[in-house]
């Protein structure tokens, strides 16, 4: 059967806009998206728009429209995001055959330099801000970072997938069952859950001169306040890691106080990323857009590069210096 997304062509995203009577000059130019299908477009009135068609099942629609209404409620505080275009009647959700999207400002601009001090101090304000914000409400509708139960998915994923040799699903069983071992020690409670930007790397980042501006929060969720803080920070060089906190500490702490208390979480948070991240992408392989983007997936090789990243990640949970 072929991918849902295979139907999606420039003559349907471009009749899908127009069903919004916004008329695009030109046929529409993608960006690098996976997850969703994401595409650049100039109106007849010169402005650029993105437009965001969502992966069908993926998010109900009233977790996509949770997702707006936070960027809403961000944008009237005048935190630095970019709001759903909203039509007439107020609707930021869409529909057009089998496809939902969305129409987004297109927002210019550049991810920051981690190693200037001043783009450091500026994402500290911008994630101090969101977090003063964000902790007001919680979310109903969309997820809650769960490392412990979400390891052992991603790891049921892996396995199921196949990819691996024998002696490599041992290895890997091995080392996920070593990181849920210390992950379950640093259960977070949902009293210390905020509404979370959740995929804060700097791909998501935009601005130029220290004003940056977050995008998609496509994976926006209940999580501890570090999962937005600690992707900004090199965690395998505490002298790099510790300079870099302390910038960002300072902007942060302009609009609240810094959560210097979930510092336990920076690696737990790190390798709960790269288990999930491999589980995504063998669970997207159907999609042909993966295959073309991942082709080392495939090999052998990255499975074995995999699995020493874990153990590495594993001796850092065990290890406290990283802390001192």
């Amino acid at each position: 059967m072929s991918h849902p997304f295979s139907s999606l062509s420039p003559d349907l995203v471009m009749s899908a806009v127009e069903s919004l009577d916004i008329w695009p000059e030109g046929e529409p130019f993608a960006l690098n998206s996976y997850e969703n299908r994401v595409l650049m477009f100039r109106d007849d009135n010169g402005k650029n728009w993105i437009v965001k068609f969502y992966r069908p099942d993926r998010w109900s629609d009233r977790a996509i429209q949770e997702e707006h209404d936070f960027l809403q409620e961000l944008a009237d505080q005048q935190v630095p995001v970019v709001a759903p275009w909203r039509d007439k009647a107020g609707v930021s959700l869409h529909y057009f055959k089998a496809f939902r999207f969305t129409l987004f400002p297109h927002c210019p601009g550049q991810a920051p330099e981690l190693d200037n001090p001043s783009h450091l101090f500026a994402m500290g304000q911008l994630l101090g801000r969101l977090h003063q914000v964000s902790a007001k409400k919680v979310f109903q509708h969309r997820p809650r970072l769960e490392m412990a139960s979400g390891i052992l998915d991603a790891q049921q994923r892996v396995l199921a997938s196949n990819w691996m040799s024998r002696h490599q699903r041992r290895a890997y069983d091995r080392v996920i069952d070593k990181v849920h071992q210390q992950l379950v020690k640093h259960n977070v409670p949902t009293s210390s859950m905020i509404r979370c930007h959740g995929d804060c790397h700097l791909g998501n980042v935009l601005g130029r001169d220290e004003q940056f501006t977050l995008v998609d929060f496509d994976d926006c969720t209940m999580a501890p306040a570090m999962q937005d803080i600690w992707m900004l920070l090199p965690t395998d060089d505490p002298q790099g890691w510790r300079s870099h906190l302390n910038e960002i500490t300072e902007g942060y702490e302009e609009t609240c106080p810094f959560p210097t208390e979930q510092m336990a979480l920076i690696e737990p948070l790190r390798g709960y990323r790269l288990i999930r991240h491999s589980a995504w992408l063998v669970s997207r392989w159907d999609d042909p857009a993966f295959p073309r983007a991942f082709p080392w997936l495939a090999d052998s090789g990255y499975w074995d590069q995999h699995i020493r990243q874990l153990e590495q990640q594993c001796l850092q949970l065990k290890d406290p210096r990283w802390l001192a």
